[in-house]
């Protein structure tokens, strides 16, 4: 009965908040105080979120970055942090974690393309890997609770959005290139732009191939991502589509103990010599934007988007394989407003997301033995959401929003106890759930003098459990149920711009409640005892000459339990100081360009140490070179990662009794990358 109140709640919220811009949308005029206008297709964030910690990263900086993966060039954006447990050389597989979430970090980011959610119903990461970088336009991140309003579900520690090109206005070309470098990597890449009258077409693909830094560390990539627009003068239609292959080599953790470290003495060794996780994607988006009046669009887009994995594993002489097929439907109208109501610029944004997504999970011992479980999961979730940003003078603008959304699950499994490893297993009970949550966002922004702002906000967020948690990895018996985490959060931070430099610092803190997270030593999925995450996080930029610039930042993060029997002790897999440095330099105009980083990430608990009595995973920083230019039509570059080849790891399992006992992922030494190709005109 709840959730049927709260459906008509936020359906009576959308008819009002329509009619309002309709409204609105007649009265819009023109007012030098009108704030910037949202780039819909493409972003709900526009401009960003009033009161939110935001950071840009464009096209440019991606193409000149010595980093390898897209996840480094985004874990260089302070505040951010990545785990890799895979040792891959092409970011396969490797998390980014927003504000401090460990091992549940996936889980509590939204990741998008173009506005419309890439992050699945189950545990796995996006693949960062599988987006071309050069289809990739710019890097949008918003940090913490307030994305939540826009996006929904899981917008915890925040908010990446990836906006690809479009050809709109290019006229045609082509960019090829290649690649080789250490781990026998292979890379081959493709862009091609073209556009005639109000039609474009932008399509980019790539494709990757390593050996990998251990023994059964292969990973073999190919994507593609497709644009087709047709831009008329009252709207636009477009088409993105999008594909991806990957087969990636599982080689497992090392083990120490206090007598011998495999990390030390075979960190290129496999423990698990013949697992593997392939994957293949394909998704199709259909929409279009209309003006309905003068200030007043109307956007109406829908998606399928299916992801087909295996996965094979045998730890101990214990077989373990899952062959799944997920499936998500997608229909997202909004409808966008920008105007003037009585003298007050504003934007408003309103709209629906639905989603409904079937996992169908069989579980074996081998992918050729007979299911002993056949999980069938469906989900759909229907969120209403308004967002009201107005310029109430010329130096102050309020943003305030709030998201009704209702969850329905269904849950089965299909046992079968004479299949090859299930006499010892149990069925699951079924479960049909509903559940209805909310997320809330009032943010500001004050401009006290020129070039400086200070910025703040309140916001409440919600995260669902994912179908993998509640399936978990636990043999028998399963149980579907976890209660959904709940967040809220409060920011506060200044903004500095004076000629050539910039600067963004802020400070945070978090509260939540039934905080979901993997337990290794239980293999299952519990909510946890109430948390808490509180930080700053700063940003620099200075153009120190025409053809230099330096960028840099640094965050404190600190996740901490608030109660229970770990109250005060570190949540796992968190590093309290992380820090990075960036300088780009134009050498001789474009055709010898230099860029160097480095990053600093800090000693952090490993996962399962709640007790916070094991040792901690060290500190490292790692530095990347790049130098690279163009002549006429050609480019070229040649990159080192880990100048100094630092041994590390960022990853490690510790055992809950036995001290200085636990395994790790060892990360690869330095690489080398070169790269040359050029770009054809018609």
């Amino acid at each position: 009965m709840g959730a049927s109140r709260h459906g008509l709640a936020g359906s009576l919220v959308l008819a009002g908040t329509i009619s309002s811009l309709l409204g609105s949308a007649a009265l819009a005029q023109q007012s030098s105080l009108l704030l910037p206008s949202i780039l819909v297709t493409a972003s709900r964030l526009g401009s960003g979120i009033v009161g939110a910690s935001t950071s840009v990263i464009t096209g440019e900086e991606i193409a000149r970055s010595p980093a390898s993966t897209l996840q480094d060039i985004i874990g260089l954006q302070p505040g951010v942090q990545t785990r890799s447990t895979f040792g891959g050389v092409s970011g396969a597989g490797t998390t980014i974690d927003l504000r401090g979430f460990g091992a549940a970090a996936a889980s509590n980011t939204v990741v998008l393309i173009n506005g419309r959610r890439l992050t699945d119903i189950d545990l796995a990461s996006v693949d960062f890997s599988a987006i071309p970088k050069e289809s990739i336009e710019r890097i949008e991140i918003t940090r913490g609770n307030s994305g939540a309003v826009l996006y929904g579900d899981g917008a915890v520690g925040g908010v990446v959005n990836i906006v690809t090109r479009t050809g709109v206005g290019l006229p045609p070309s082509v960019k090829v290139g290649g690649g080789y470098g250490t781990f026998q990597q292979r890379e081959g890449n493709l862009a091609a732009n073209a556009s005639k009258g109000p039609y474009s077409v932008s399509v980019a693909g790539n494709v990757f191939d390593s050996d990998g830094y251990r023994v059964n560390n292969a990973v073999r990539q190919r994507n593609v991502v497709a644009d087709l627009r047709y831009a008329g003068d009252g709207g636009t239609v477009y088409a993105n589509i999008t594909a991806d292959d990957q087969k990636l080599g599982l080689p497992g953790a090392r083990r120490v103990t206090l007598t011998s470290s495999l990390v030390a003495t075979d960190p290129k060794g496999a423990t698990t010599p013949t697992a593997f996780a392939n994957k293949q994607g394909i998704s199709g988006t259909l929409g279009f934007t209309r003006m309905l009046a003068n200030g007043l669009e109307m956007i109406i887009d829908g998606g399928v988007r299916e992801k087909r994995q295996q996965a094979y594993s045998e730890i101990s002489g214990f077989e373990s394989s899952d062959a799944r097929v997920l499936t998500t439907y997608s229909l997202t109208p909004r409808l966008i407003a920008n105007g003037s109501v009585f003298g007050v610029p504003h934007k408003t944004i309103a709209g629906v997301d639905i989603y409904h997504a079937i996992l169908n999970s069989n579980r074996s011992q081998k992918l050729t033995d007979r299911p002993v479980h056949r999980y069938s999961l469906n989900q759909t979730s229907v969120g209403v959401y308004w967002q009201q940003t107005l310029s109430v003078t010329s130096g102050t603008d309020i943003s305030f929003g709030a998201r009704g959304q209702q969850t329905m699950l269904s849950a089965r499994d299909t046992f079968d106890g004479s299949a090859p490893g299930g006499a010892f297993e149990t069925a699951a009970l079924p479960l049909d759930t509903v559940d209805a949550q909310h997320a809330l966002h009032l943010g500001i922004e004050h401009r006290l003098m020129h070039g400086i702002t200070v910025f703040g906000r309140i916001a409440r967020s919600f995260r669902t459990p994912n179908v993998d948690e509640r399936v978990g990895v636990q043999s028998s018996p399963v149980d579907f149920r976890l209660r959904t985490q709940t967040s809220r959060d409060i920011e506060g931070g200044v903004r500095l711009k004076k000629g050539p430099f910039e600067v963004q610092t802020s400070g945070y803190e978090m509260v939540l409640n039934d905080e979901i997270h993997f337990r290794p030593d239980v293999f299952a999925n519990v909510n946890l005892d109430p948390t808490r995450r509180y930080g700053t996080e700063t940003s620099a930029t200075w153009k120190v000459l025409d053809n230099v610039t330096l960028k840099g930042g640094f965050a404190y993060t600190r996740s901490v339990f608030r109660e229970g029997p770990f109250a005060g002790k570190d949540v796992p897999l968190v590093s309290r100081w992380t820090a990075g440095g960036a300088v780009s330099w134009n050498v001789w105009d474009k055709y010898l360009v230099a860029d160097a980083v480095v990053r600093y990430i800090g000693e952090r608990r490993m996962d399962n140490d709640q007790r916070n009595f094991q040792p901690l995973i060290p500190a490292h920083t790692l530095v990347d070179l790049r130098l690279g230019g163009e002549y006429k039509n050609l480019f070229w570059s040649i990159a080192i990662q880990n100048l100094f080849d630092v041994r590390y790891f960022d990853y490690a399992v510790a055992s809950s009794t036995t001290f200085g006992t636990y395994n790790a992922y060892p990360q690869p030494g330095r690489m080398f990358m070169a790269r040359l190709g050029a770009t054809l005109p018609p």
